[in-house]
């Protein structure tokens, strides 16, 4: 588990996938900036005994234990991209903001990488806030690069560099459950 002051970051384990079912199955969830998901737990299932360890999917906790979103990492080519979801009732709370920072600090803390990427909306304000207060930078928009909901749709790219990272922000510790 990754410890913040907040919340914790826990990686997704078989066990949770029909909580994770609801979630991608729910429009609200991902909100009307991200693509409609529908997979069925079975799906998830099969996909989840596939993942390489160059992906992980977190559960963004509350202190009493409460998930309230997720959080992952996955290869962009030879980099990592991150992407991030709340439950609507916790936006707004810094909640996203926190678990950003602490993948941050802890993808350069335990990967040999130089660069972490993600794309947002245009029009998702409240993303932008999210992943500039945790130190990325706009690259500048990626054109129609994503079909969603009926329309190809720009993306704005944002990233952060190791040496704009340069310590831990907010990541506490990591707690072993071995």
């Amino acid at each position: 588990m990754l410890e913040g002051k907040n919340v914790n970051l826990r990686v997704q384990e078989k066990e949770d996938l029909p909580l994770v079912a609801e979630w991608l199955n729910d429009p609200e969830f991902f909100g009307v900036f991200s693509p409609l998901r529908q997979q069925s737990k079975t799906e998830l299932e099969k996909g989840f005994d596939k993942v390489t360890p160059e992906t992980k999917w977190f559960f963004i906790e509350k202190k009493d234990g409460s998930k309230i979103g997720g959080i992952s990492h996955f290869p962009a080519g030879k980099l990592l991209e991150i992407g991030y979801a709340l439950i609507p009732s916790e936006r707004g709370k810094g909640y996203c903001t926190e678990a950003a920072k602490i993948m941050v600090d802890y993808l350069f803390l335990a990967k040999d990488i130089v660069r972490i990427q993600t794309h947002i909306d245009p029009r998702n304000i409240a993303s932008w806030k999210v992943i500039e207060k945790a130190g990325f930078k706009k690259e500048g928009t990626v054109r129609k690069s994503s079909f969603f909901k009926g329309e190809w749709r720009d993306m704005l790219l944002y990233s952060i560099l190791r040496e704009e990272w340069k310590e831990p922000k907010i990541l506490t510790k990591t707690i072993s459950r071995e």
